[in-house]
């Protein structure tokens, strides 16, 4: 277990220094948060009941009356939580303990009428029982702090400077993990300068275990997790550590001064913050190849969220309204490059192949091309509507309407990437873009970029009009793959497969001795016989049916052939008389063209490689 004293650590091992902070603490009680600093305690002592206990301690300024609120989402999870709907036994009284009138006024806001107190403190607790990344989470195992739904703010202060105590179960190994920086001399204390940066920054602790430190350009990184599995942890530290420097070779400067991976136990997602990422995690999959792939790339993406969506970001990622939807038509280049990059870190940092990478690339050009929202919505508009169709676009009868920008995203940045390289005779890319993203706005401007600003950036960085990529992103015109991918060497194959036996477009299950539709394929000839998901199919060809009479149907049956289907949807019966199709898919290869000019050999392999940003002063947390 890797320990350190200086105060910007986020890691605290302190049980073997509990006499001596006892004294510390004595001696700094009369330090607690100024006038001006807000402060939270936050208490978990019967875990298996779920409940954080929180008291805020604020100072009030003279104002009659405090709005406290509780964030309505987290940044980087893109949807509406309902953090309020968790918050109970709430309670506001002054720096006497006497009552304050205490009013909900709102789904998530509360008015407290302070009369003449100096300070107020606002307790409450809140039920944690989701484990997952976005959310808080308690047991008698682990407890796992989503700071935004957790922690009020006061309308208003948003920038105002908040301390931090947590009081973990007793019972626990005395680690709180965070990428908060810790106030020296007072046990498991934490400062934010603003509740911004607060709401960035989770927590975890419980049974939980630290693999070795690491450091990148004399940074020091932790990985600390909950139920993390079996694997070999110091292969996966070094390779860890190759990761963590190809991304910050493309930018050319770290600006935290510790970073730390919260592993927060299996599951699925992860959450990007400043200095921080929480993930779940499940080492066991490191014991594979596959596996290692998919959990590499995973932590490579959030990685790189730091710099591209935190510090490199659309003005509408921060400074954020807690309230409600923050809107941006840029995800496309927030996740969707971030994607192209978790990529191209790998193969830089020597964990895949060359042949592994063209084999990702050409999955997602499959998995896009063959999805009939490319016709309907743009990336943009799937950036903007994520708040409503969600991360991966709308699920079930209404998927055709929709795309991901988490697929076509990074297709969009390689195919900028390569119109870089080739208008510049390879001297310049989209690492070269990023890398001034990331000085002239998060550095020097010390705001996010706007559309033009983006579009604007690129087009200096290739001396030229990128409009024609730019098209790709805003519209639904079809990519032209065989003039951009030439750039690099590379060549797409289509391939048309057509399935033999007859195609109904109908997923279904066996439920309570009947057969449910559970998905229906768009423009399938079930779609268009109206049969949607939910429908019960009660008879086939007048035989009561079974989930094999159905499924034999694409073996036994064959394009033209009719099939009768008796329907129950929506509480009517109807008979429908359908006529199988023929179903159809698009197959892309990608592959290296066999005699590349020399300037096309020199991007593929730069572009693989990279280009190495020359070293800059590393900047503080801000």
């Amino acid at each position: 277990m890797h320990t350190q004293s200086a105060p910007a650590h986020p890691i605290l091992y302190t049980s073997w220094l509990n006499a001596v902070l006892a004294l510390l603490l004595s001696l700094t009680a009369s330090a607690q948060p100024t006038t001006e600093t807000a402060h939270f305690d936050v208490t978990m002592e019967q875990p298996d009941s779920h409940i954080i206990h929180v008291t805020f301690r604020c100072p009030v300024r003279h104002a009659p009356t405090l709005e406290l609120k509780m964030p309505s989402w987290t940044p980087g999870y893109y949807q509406l939580m309902n953090y309020a709907a968790n918050v109970g036994n709430v309670r506001a009284t002054d720096e006497t303990n006497q009552p304050l009138s205490c009013t909900k006024t709102g789904s998530n806001t509360w008015r407290v009428s302070t009369t003449s107190a100096r300070t107020l403190l606002f307790s409450y607790d809140v039920t944690a029982t989701r484990d997952f990344v976005a959310s808080p989470y308690l047991d008698r195992r682990k407890g796992y702090i989503s700071p935004a739904g957790v922690f009020v703010y006061v309308a208003g202060r948003l920038q105002q400077p908040i301390t931090l105590t947590v009081h973990p179960y007793k019972h626990w190994p005395d680690i709180v993990a965070t990428g908060l920086d810790s106030l020296p001399g007072q046990r498991h204390t934490f400062t934010a300068p603003t509740a911004d940066v607060l709401y960035d920054s989770p927590i975890l602790m419980g049974d939980l275990n630290q693999l070795p430190s690491f450091t990148v350009r004399g940074i020091p990184h932790y990985f600390v997790g909950y139920n993390m599995g079996q694997f070999d942890q110091q292969r996966f530290v070094t390779d860890l550590q190759k990761i963590v420097a190809a991304g910050a070779d493309i930018i050319g400067d770290i600006p935290y001064k510790h970073y730390t991976f919260l592993a927060i136990g299996p599951g699925g997602g992860g959450i990007e913050h400043l200095n921080s990422t929480s993930i779940s995690f499940d080492g066991s999959g490191l014991n594979t190849a596959r596996g290692r792939f998919t959990l590499y790339s995973f932590l490579a993406h959030e990685y790189f969220h730091h710099y591209n969506v935190k510090r490199i970001r659309p003005r509408a990622l921060g400074p954020f309204d807690y309230e409600r939807e923050n809107r941006t038509r840029m995800l496309w280049v927030s996740e969707g490059l971030t994607v192209y990059y978790e990529y191209l870190m790998l193969r830089r940092a020597g964990l895949i192949t060359q042949d592994e990478l063209l084999q990702t690339w050409q999955g997602l050009i499959n998995s896009f091309e063959n999805k009939p929202g490319r016709l309907v919505q743009s990336a943009t508009q799937a950036s903007y509507d994520t708040w409503s169709d969600g991360p991966f676009g709308r699920q079930g009868d209404d998927a055709y309407r929709t795309i991901s920008y988490y697929e076509k995203g990074p297709i969009i940045g390689l195919l900028l990437d390569l119109a870089i390289r080739h208008k510049t005779q390879n001297k310049r890319s989209l690492d070269d873009v990023m890398r001034t993203l990331y000085k002239t706005y998060y550095q020097a401007k010390k705001r996010g970029f706007t559309d033009d600003e983006f579009q604007t950036v690129c087009e200096k960085i290739a001396g030229t009009s990128l409009s024609e990529v730019f098209s790709y992103a805003s519209t639904t015109a079809p990519f032209d793959y065989k003039t951009y991918l030439a750039y690099a060497g590379l060549t797409l194959t289509k391939i048309e497969q057509t399935q033999p036996a007859g195609w109904l477009g109908l997923t279904v299950r066996a439920s309570n001795d009947s057969v449910l539709v559970t998905k229906v394929d768009w423009d399938s000839p079930a779609w268009k016989a109206g049969i949607r998901s939910g429908a019960w199919l009660q008879t086939v060809d007048g035989k009561p049916t079974d989930l094999a009479a159905v499924r034999a149907l694409s073996t036994a049956q064959k394009p033209g052939d009719s099939v009768t289907f008796q329907v129950m949807q929506q509480g009517k019966t109807s008979e429908q008389i359908i006529q199988l199709g023929t179903k159809t898919n698009w197959s892309f290869t990608l592959d290296r063209a066999l005699s590349p000019n020399a300037l096309q050999a020199r991007i593929f392999t730069d572009l693989l490689h990279g280009n190495q940003a020359a070293p800059t002063t590393s900047l503080p947390n801000r």
